[in-house]
């Protein structure tokens, strides 16, 4: 059975981790392009407040306040959107947290908890998902990390939790399409992103984390979920740095361990003191309303690598107009020159 999306304006779409990052910027961005939004956080405040605006903006949303680590809570979701709207047709599994710190240090009591929102999150939200959308169709999107395909120290733990997002995703979509249900299954692989991510993380360092480079805007992963709620996309790397990062521990590992020993260590960390009553979002809910994190160098706002994924012929098209135009200039300079006659003729 083909999968057919329908456009964004048509939909329903559930997100989680809606109160801040990618969550936010993507509830934002779909209210304008005239969705209906379910958005779902652990802070009543922050999402009243983001429901307000929408509101206010013309657009039809309800929120729910959930704990995705809790199936209960995560089948409420999908209730308040039944009860609304009737159902919804694009499930955005978001919500997620990190910790920094090395794996031996953190212990288990934090590793447990970082799962029980990134994987469990994720898989009790592609369940419920699965549920109701085997019968009406629509999308499922996942976000993983390019950390999904390659860890990297000092963030181990989140790193395992979205190398299993990775493999529960994966198994997700060939059983959904060997039983011909229409349900799109999309892993979303970003790179660092501008978000208040490494504020929200639980910090084991003495001093502040830091994004490594390159760091993308939050816009650039936005674009991509939505364009995946429009188009069945298997998945999307955002940012060619994460790409780069998965094919060099695909084809040279070793040698991948080796740079990132060197470099990585340090540069995930600043020269800012960590303050002992540090909050974090790994077991608190963040009231914030942030979309950026504050990084302090360069900010990719696009990526040229994730708009040619997304749209290959239009890219190819563009490339070949590109390099005709340019070989036509040429040959036309390279006339001109042959045939010039000489001012003292």
């Amino acid at each position: 059975m083909s999968v057919r999306l329908k456009k964004l304006y048509e939909q329903v779409v559930v997100i989680t981790g809606a109160s801040s990052g990618i969550g936010l910027v993507t509830a934002r961005m779909a209210a304008q392009r005239g969705a209906k939004l379910v958005v779902a956080a652990r802070s009543e405040e922050a999402l009243r407040k983001v429901t307000d605006e929408l509101k206010a903006e013309g657009c039809e949303v309800v929120y729910v306040v959930a704990d995705v680590g809790f199936e209960d809570d995560v089948r409420r979701i999908a209730d308040a959107a039944v009860k609304r709207f009737g159902g919804f047709d694009t499930w955005v599994n978001n919500a997620g947290v990190s910790i920094y710190g090395r794996v031996l240090e953190v212990s288990i009591e934090d590793h447990r908890k970082l799962f029980e929102t990134n994987y469990w999150g994720l898989v009790h939200g592609s369940r419920v998902a699965a549920e109701h959308l085997k019968t009406r169709g629509g999308a499922i999107i996942n976000i993983g990390s390019s950390l999904s395909d390659r860890a990297i120290p000092l963030q181990g733990t989140y790193c395992a939790s979205k190398h299993a997002v990775k493999g529960f995703t994966d198994a997700l979509r060939m059983e959904l399409e060997e039983e011909d249900a229409p349900v799109s299954v999309t892993l979303i692989k970003p790179s660092a992103i501008d978000t208040p991510y490494k504020d929200h993380a639980k910090n084991y360092l003495p001093v502040e984390p830091e994004n490594p480079p390159p760091v993308y805007a939050p816009e650039t992963v936005a674009e991509a979920i939505l364009y995946c709620a429009e188009n069945a996309e298997r998945d999307i790397f955002i940012g060619a740095g994460g790409k780069v990062m998965s094919i060099g521990g695909k084809y040279a590992p070793r040698l991948t361990d080796k740079v990132m020993e060197a470099a990585l260590f340090d540069v995930q960390q600043t020269e800012t003191p960590s303050p002992e009553d540090r909050r974090d979002g790994l077991y608190n809910a963040t009231e914030d309303l942030r979309e950026r994190g504050g990084y302090e160098g360069h900010v990719a706002e696009t990526s040229i690598y994730t708009k040619a994924s997304l749209h290959p012929l239009a890219t190819g098209a563009i490339l070949l107009g590109s390099s005709l135009a340019l070989a036509a200039w040429w040959r036309a300079s390279s006339s001109g020159r042959n045939g010039r006659v000489p001012s003292n003729a």
